[in-house]
C-alpha cells in the first residue's frame, strides 16, 4: 500500500552545502542547475512554499563562457530612475570589469520567482567566488563536478 507524504515542514528541511566549479562553465546551464539547487527541486520531498534548497558555494565564478556572440551581444540594461536615464553594459564588459561574479549571480536571480521573500531568502544561500578558494570548509560542502554532467556544460573557447 503506497502513502503519500505530507507537505515538508521548516523545521524538517537538512540543508547541504554544495561547491560547483565554474571554470569553462556555459553561463545559462550553470545558472539553472544552480537556481534548481537554491529551491530544492531536486529533492524527492519538494514543497514549493518551504525553503529546502541546498547552500550553494561557486568558485571561479570569472571565467564562465559564454555561447555564441552573447559576451559582446548580450546587453544588461538598468535604470539610474531620472528622465532619459536608461545604461547597458556588455557581458564582456562586466566579466572584465570590478564584479564579473555578477554575471552568473544576475543569470541565478533571474530564473527563481520573482518579487517573492522566498526566493530572497533563497538567494542568500547562493555564495559566488571568483577565486579557487572559499571559506566554507566548516561546513564540508560536497564537490558536485558539474563539467562531467553533461559535454554542453563547458566550453573550452
Amino acid at each position: 500500500m503506497m502513502k503519500t507524504t505530507a507537505s515538508l515542514k521548516p523545521a524538517e528541511v537538512e540543508k547541504k552545502w554544495i561547491v560547483i566549479d565554474a571554470q569553462d562553465a556555459v553561463v545559462g546551464r550553470l545558472a539553472s542547475f544552480i537556481a534548481m539547487r537554491l529551491r530544492g527541486k531536486h529533492r524527492p520531498d519538494y514543497t514549493p512554499h518551504v525553503d529546502c534548497g541546498d547552500y550553494v558555494v561557486v568558485v571561479n565564478a570569472d571565467k564562465v563562457k559564454f555561447t555564441g556572440r552573447k559576451l559582446q551581444n548580450k546587453i544588461y540594461y538598468w535604470h539610474t530612475g531620472h528622465p532619459g536615464g536608461i545604461k547597458e553594459r556588455t557581458a564582456e564588459k562586466i566579466l572584465g570589469g570590478r564584479f564579473p561574479e555578477r554575471v552568473l549571480e544576475k543569470a541565478v536571480e533571474r530564473m527563481l520567482p520573482k518579487e517573492s521573500p522566498l526566493a530572497r531568502k533563497q538567494l542568500t544561500h547562493l555564495r559566488i567566488y571568483n577565486a579557487g578558494e572559499h571559506p566554507h570548509e566548516a561546513q564540508n560542502p560536497e564537490t558536485i563536478a558539474f563539467a562531467d554532467l553533461n559535454a554542453k556544460n563547458v566550453r573550452s573557447a
